[in-house]
């Protein structure tokens, strides 16, 4: 039931957000992106950073990242993305155990765990971010043209 409200909150959030449909959209899928990459520590920093660089929603991406970045998603995101990233650089896979999921208890574990780790997050994140925007996009959209008054002219 927890989850259910989070989300509840999450899409009104969203949809609540001011803006165009697409600044918000790109913005989510900002969110999403970094979101992806195993970057926990800096999250916060580089949408702002990257937000403000394309003049983008920066609250619609902050939903975006967690969304995707949260406790229940965090160890298949990181597992998939080091098992990937080891296999493209042909390194194998070797297991590792982390001991929470910062950038920075990754680090201490030494780049055989932060290179594949990272190469598989870079890799991975569009996969995720570009579907993240044209479902966000709709997804305004659609509520905005509900919410819209026939009688009025279209936002």
């Amino acid at each position: 039931m927890m989850v259910k409200n989070r989300l509840k909150t999450w899409y009104e959030s969203l949809i609540s957000l001011k803006g165009e449909p697409r600044t918000i959209a790109f913005g989510l899928a900002i969110g999403v992106f970094i979101g992806v990459t195993p970057t926990i520590p800096f999250h916060t920093v580089l949408i702002i950073l990257f937000c403000f660089l394309l003049k983008k929603n920066i609250t619609a991406a902050y939903l975006g990242s967690w969304l995707i970045s949260n406790p229940l998603t965090i160890p298949f995101l990181y597992l998939s993305q080091y098992r990937l990233g080891k296999c493209l650089l042909g390194n194998g896979y070797a297991g590792f155990i982390a001991p929470d999921y910062s950038l920075v208890s990754l680090i201490q574990q030494g780049g055989y765990v932060v290179i594949p780790l990272l190469a598989g997050g870079i890799i991975m994140a569009p996969f995720f971010a570009v579907p993240a925007y044209f479902i966000g996009h709709k997804l305004i959209l659609a509520v905005r043209n509900n919410c819209h008054d026939p009688g009025e002219e279209n936002p």
